[in-house]
């Protein structure tokens, strides 16, 4: 059973950082592409970075030069680096799995509040 489990969250000050992390369990991690979505209040669940199984990475336009996904196949986790961060950033973020087929499934983790605030 595939398990993703989030961890680093929480209250940060504009300008400031943090690290998430997703360890995942239950399948060949390095098979499949991992990515962080986020939602915030009254919002749509909106993609904020993905990163291929052979490391090719994309971002949303509003995170881009500011934030970094990575994964350590070693680990099976994948982590956001989270930099400059703003009030916007402000939502429940959710580490993802992609199917590699298209009858296969997504995974989504248990989500991490991360609030921007002073």
């Amino acid at each position: 059973q595939v398990q993703l489990v989030e961890s680093g969250g929480g209250l940060v000050q504009p300008g400031g950082s943090l690290r998430l992390s997703c360890a995942a369990s239950g399948s060949i991690f390095s098979l499949y592409a991992m990515g962080w979505y986020r939602q915030a209040p009254g919002k749509q669940r909106e993609l904020v970075a993905i990163i291929r199984s052979g490391g090719l990475t994309n971002y949303a336009d509003s995170v881009k030069g500011r934030f970094t996904i990575s994964r350590d196949n070693t680990k099976n986790t994948v982590y956001l680096q989270m930099n400059s961060l703003k009030p916007e950033d402000t939502a429940v973020y959710y580490c993802y799995r992609q199917k590699r087929t298209p009858d296969g499934r997504d995974y989504w983790g248990q989500g991490t509040q991360v609030t921007v605030s002073s």
